[in-house]
Parts: C-alpha cells; structure tokens; sequence
C-alpha cells in the first residue's frame, strides 16, 4: 500500500468571490454581536461585526480615494494594533494586495524587500521601522479617519486571482513573497472540523500578536468566517497574564505556538480554566510532554496541526478525531497528501517528503517573480514541503525532520542562509555559520560560529545582529571556532555545528 490519502473533493469556491466579503459575511445576520475583543490587563477594546465591517470598507473607500486601484500591492509596515487586521481585510474589500510583514524587519531587511515587490503604497506606523522612499505613506491617524467614510462595495471576481502575499524564508536565503489567492480562505474551511472543531459559539483566544499569520488566520479570520468571537492580547500582555485571560473572559479554544504552552507550564502546575475545551498548536512541532502537561492541568488537549506559508495547514488532529501519539494527525477532509521518494509515494512506513496535491485550493499561486523556485518544488502532481515524514497503515503522518537547513525560531521559518549573509562582513569574522540548536527540553535557539583571528565581543555581535535583522532571526549566542565543518568538498556541514556547540558548553 503506497502512502497517499485522497479524502475526497472539496467544495469548489464560489464566483465571483472576495475573501474580505467573506470572512465578514456574519455582519449581516448578527451585526451587534461581539467580533473581536482586545485584552488589556484591566479593561477590553470590543468590536462588533456591523463596527467592524464599516471600518473594513470605509478603509476600502479611503483606499481607493489615495489613488491606489484594484491590483495594486500595499506593503504593510504597522504594529501589534487592531489597525493591521482592518488595513489587511480593507485592501482585500478594494480589490488591493496587502503585503503584511513582521515588525520585527528592521530597515534594511524592508529595502530588500521592496524592488521585487514593487508596491504602490505603505501602511506605515512611526514606531515600526521602514526605509525611506519615494512611496506614498499613509499613517495610522489616515487610516483611523477613513474607517469613518462611506462603504466601498466589494470588489468581486475570480477566486483564483491575487488576494495577499506574505513572505518567507526561501532556501536561497533571499525571503520569498508567497501569492496566494482569494479562494485560500475558502480552503480554510477544512481546517474548521479538521483541527478546529470551530463553531460560533466558540470564544477563540490566540496569543500571538495581530500582524503574525498565524494569528490572522487561526485567531481573527477563520473565526470571523464562522461568526464566532475571536479574542486577541493587547501589545502589553505577557504570557504569564494569558490563563488569567482565558478564564476571565470564558475562552473556549486557545491558539498558541508550542513555546508559549511550554512558559505556561513553567509557571503552572494547576489551571483553572471551566470554559476551556481545547488548545490548538502550530508554528512548530509539538513535543508530546507539553502536550500531557497541559492535559494533566487543564484537563483539556492540544491538537496539533502541521501545513506552511506556502499552504496553511493541512494536516491535522482534532477535538472528534485525536491523533495517535507522536503523530500529527491526519490529512484534513478535502486534502489529497502523500510523502514521496525519488520515484513517487513510498510505500506505507517508508519515510519521505510530506507532499500535498499541486491543485489543493488553500496552495499559493506561486512565488512573486520566481516562477522557477515553486517550478522545482513541484513533482508531477505534488508540491513538496520539504520536511520528512512516515505515513502509517491508518493514514497518520508522523513527522520527521526538515529535508534541509531551514531553522524554526519560534514559529518562523528562517534561512541560515539570510542570517549569515546578514553578519557575513562584520569586520573580524573570516567565515560565519548559524543553526538551531535544542538548548535544553523542548526549546530551540539559533546560534551562530564564526572564524577569526580572535573572539569578538558578544555584545558587539549581538548589537549588530539587532542592528540588521529582524529579532528572531537573530542569534542568541556566538561561538568562536578555529574552523568551520565541511565535507570533502568544501561544503559547509550545518548539522555538525550541534556536536561543536555540546563540546563548548559540556553537554551531551
């Protein structure tokens, strides 16, 4: 039996289409019901679904009043605020393709970005860095006045044309902007029984910040298109307030990266959380001790799911179907999935590349001028992920390993690549290479080793690492080594860097 699940066709996406319409369609049935919520540690910012959708289209109408027209790219350059969730889906509502990027990115990393992406405009906050150009740039108090101007109507289409781009680390080391369409949202659907158990009852609290993907999708967009409520940190919340949230304000899934389970439970033998049914776990592989740590407290599961920029998740467990242990789960109704050899799908229990189907409806469109790139990540019918897994007899997938360098950094893929180039010429360093490395149970850190004449201040490195990467990207310790490993052929051996970095700190 070889390893390939086809759960079936999923529902086509509707035409004409607008992911916004969509995402915001509950407004109509229940306009005064509460959408999203904003926790501070003493009060909350409520929107209903009628507030937020007239300053979804009133940006939409302000939008399009600044010149800008269907088509068009808009970089997204705005902090943790309800302001990014209502830029995002207003230049959706106009038909605009919202670029959102970390505000980590300092400057520099943002004037790489900009010749490929060629944007027409910049939704940009003071305190978020950005290079100076020649772009329009329209600031928080223009976007605030305009969620007041009348409602654009939506612009329809094809669900298959460019809804939003989102970048991530190519294997190059150069980002890629990652194209996706309008139907993306739709496909999102599967992930509403497939992982979720998501319902408009549900009262979804997500602890990641507002401009970070994950959140965009699991913790505002998908429960919008549900008429659920979704219930987002305010900037100024830590991860040892969140329990107090989620039992103050009766959440009933909470959505979070691994690492933040992992500071919970530092923190918390015991919660007390009775509206809790469940946590949902993404961004990185969840270590299956956190999982029964959670349980042991809360009395409630984590279910995990695994997918990618490139196409969200699509394999998963969930609250009516829990994955077996150490594995992710399953593929999601309407997902064909396979993991793959040089040949094609390996049979059941060999291990492989996890692969989905080329035609998957939550797949990109392709990567932004680099048509080549997604061209070799594609084998025939499947687009390969490039992680490693094993499909047992009863369809679960298992994850293995990345299939290459690629570092997770609190969720966020990374290119060792981009932060080597980044540090490459600091005056001092001859060679640098940088890993991810477990620093101790369930926890990775990047860290970086160079060669030199001598040892370099590590302030110094650490100050020019912040200087010209985005924060987490940045290496959380430096190393200096008399040479770095290779092969016979004078290729760099990244995964050698751990046995160096055991030897300096006396571990094993």
């Amino acid at each position: 039996m070889i390893s390939v699940v086809d759960t079936g066709a999923p529902t086509p996406c509707p035409t004409p289409f607008n992911m916004a319409a969509y995402v915001l369609a509950h407004a109509s049935t229940v306009p005064d019901k509460i959408a999203l919520a904003v926790l501070g540690p003493a009060r909350a910012e409520r929107w209903s679904y009628a507030r937020l959708e007239a300053a979804v289209r009133g940006t939409a109408t302000g939008l399009t009043e600044q010149g800008l027209s269907p088509g068009d790219r808009v970089l997204l350059r705005l902090g943790n605020t309800v302001d990014f969730p209502i830029a995002y889906l207003g230049c959706i509502a106009g038909g605009l393709i919202p670029v959102p990027t970390s505000p980590q990115l300092t400057s520099r990393e943002v004037s790489a970005l900009l010749p490929g992406l060629e944007p027409r405009a910049i939704l940009h906050a003071p305190d978020v860095a950005c290079p100076d150009t020649d772009l329009p740039v329209i600031g928080p108090e223009s976007l605030a006045a305009m969620r007041d101007l009348p409602p654009s109507d939506y612009a329809m289409g094809d669900p298959e044309r460019p809804a939003y781009i989102v970048y991530t680390s190519g294997t190059a080391g150069l980002p890629r902007a990652v194209v996706h369409a309008h139907r993306a949202i739709w496909a999102r659907r599967m992930m509403h029984d497939g992982w979720y158990g998501l319902s408009s009852d549900d009262r979804l609290l997500h602890a990641g910040a507002f401009n970070w993907t994950y959140t965009m999708g699991t913790g505002l967009m998908d429960p919008w298109s549900v008429g659920a409520t979704a219930l987002i940190p305010a900037s100024d919340i830590s991860i040892a307030q969140l329990p107090l949230l989620l039992k103050r304000h009766d959440a009933t899934i909470f959505a979070a990266a691994p690492g933040v389970y992992r500071k919970i439970l530092t923190q918390h033998d015991a919660l007390a959380l009775p509206s809790l049914r469940h946590g949902l776990s993404a961004g990185e592989k969840l270590s299956p001790r956190i999982a029964d740590e959670w349980r042991a407290a809360t009395g409630t599961g984590i279910f995990e799911a695994y997918g990618m920029s490139e196409c969200s998740t699509f394999i998963s467990s969930c609250p009516a179907h829990p994955a077996p242990p150490e594995t992710l789960g399953w593929p999601q109704p309407g997902r064909r999935v396979a993991i793959l050899g040089k040949d094609g799908p390996v049979p059941r229990g060999a291990p492989g590349i996890i692969a989905v189907h080329r035609h998957d409806p939550g797949l990109m469109l392709g990567y932004l001028g680099a048509q080549e790139e997604m061209n070799a990540r594609l084998r025939g019918d499947w687009f390969l992920t490039g992680d490693q897994g094993v499909m047992s007899e009863n369809d679960a997938i298992t994850y293995l390993a990345r299939d290459d360098d690629m570092m997770n950094a609190g969720g966020y893929r990374v290119s060792p690549l981009e932060v080597e180039e980044a540090l490459a010429d600091i005056p001092g360093i001859t060679q640098i290479a940088v890993t991810d490395i477990e620093v101790k149970r369930d926890a990775r850190l990047i860290m970086g080793f160079y060669t030199g004449p001598e040892p370099l201040s590590e302030d110094m490195l650490r100050a020019e690492a912040t200087r010209r990467l985005a924060g987490y990207k940045c290496p959380r310790g430096f190393f200096h080594v008399d040479t770095l490993p290779t092969n016979p052929n004078g290729k760099l051996q990244r995964r050698a860097l751990t046995p160096i970095y055991e030897a300096l700190n006396g571990t094993c």
